[in-house]
Parts: C-alpha cells; structure tokens; sequence
C-alpha cells in the first residue's frame, strides 16, 4: 500500500472511527490506516502496483492457497483492549476462513477483521516506501504474522522476512529475524510451505 507523505497524530478516540470520518470527507475514494499512533492515508496505487499485487496473490493461489487475496483490513489489538494498528495487506494468505466469530469481530471493530486470521502479509512499494519497510512490518512482527513479503520497487528488490519477533509493550522494537532477497525479476524464496514467487511481473514492461 502507498501512502501518502503527510500523516497524522491520533487523539484519544477509536482509531477506527478516525478512519471512517476521514474516509467520508475525502473528495476521492480511500482506505485510510493506522500505524504507531498515525493514520496512513494512501494515494491511489498507479497501474504497475494494483497488477504487481494481483499477479503475486494469483500465484499464491495457483500453488495451492486457495485463501490468497486482496482488499480486506486487519486489526491488531493490544492486551489492554485498545487498537495498536488497522492495516490493509496489498495481498495476503489467510491461516483460515474467516468463521461467525470472526464476523462478529468484524462487526464490533467498525470493518477490521482479526490480525491472527493473516498467515502472510504482503506489500508493494508506492511513493512513500519508508511506512511498509519501516512501521507496517513492525506492526505484523508484533501481530506475529509469520510472513511478511515487501516488494520494494524503489529499490528493485523484493524481501521474505519470516521468524517474527514481537515486543507488545514498544511495538517499535518488533522486528523479524530472517529475510531473503533476490533483484526484481527474480524468484523470491519463501518459507515453507510457500512457493518462490516470480517478481517479474513487478518489472515494467
């Protein structure tokens, strides 16, 4: 997701309700997040991001992850009840089916489900790289979501960080604790059971 260079502090209110109110005062259609106290609010993703997702989110299901997708927000919730973050993966791989618990969940927190449902997460750079290399992958090494794939086009490389290593009380110092890499156009060499993806597709033609 690309987010925009402009952030904004949160008052003491719901971050969810934040989110909806700036999504109705927007002129142009936006999915807004939130990230260590800050909400996130994109750009609309050019042509070359939207079919890099895609085609990475097909080839996941292709292998066999029928739980692959896009488009749905995640919330991550801290001991004390309050919310931590609300990110929207570009893709991601599900552990499974969202059940009539999870719904619920959906419901209560105002259209986030739970971050334990997300097996992977995926992201691909736009304009304002910094937030998915910096605090969207700390906030899924805090969520101890196992995979977190980043496609960072500015740097023409993709990364597979693996092996999540959260600290709840200063979720600045989560961090994961492998990676692998391989340049754009490559095959990015995921954990088990995940297959390596073709980043060609990530290449402008």
């Amino acid at each position: 997701m690309s987010v925009d260079p402009a952030v904004e502090p949160v008052a003491h209110q719901d971050p969810a309700d934040l989110l909806i109110a700036i999504e109705k005062a927007s002129a142009e259609p936006i999915r807004p997040e939130y990230v260590e106290g800050l909400i996130l609010v994109p750009p609309q993703p050019d042509y070359q991001h939207s079919k890099g997702a895609f085609k990475l989110s097909v080839q996941l299901d292709a292998a066999g992850f029928g739980l692959a997708g896009m488009g749905n927000g995640y919330r991550v919730g801290q001991r004390s009840g309050a919310t931590l973050a609300l990110v929207i993966p570009d893709f991601y791989v599900l552990h499974r089916e969202p059940t009539d618990l999870d719904e619920a969940y959906r419901k209560a927190h105002k259209g986030w489900y739970p971050i334990d449902l997300v097996a992977l997460a995926g992201e691909v750079t736009s304009t304002n790289h910094e937030t998915d290399s910096g605090p969207k992958l700390r906030a899924c090494a805090t969520a101890e979501i196992p995979v977190y794939v980043l496609v960072h086009r500015q740097h023409g490389t993709a990364y597979a960080y693996s092996e999540p290593l959260s600290d709840p009380e200063d979720s600045s110092r989560s961090h994961y604790r492998a990676v692998s890499s391989v340049e754009l156009g490559g095959k990015l060499q995921l954990p088990e059971p995940y297959p390596a993806l073709d980043t060609g597709p990530l290449l402008r033609g």
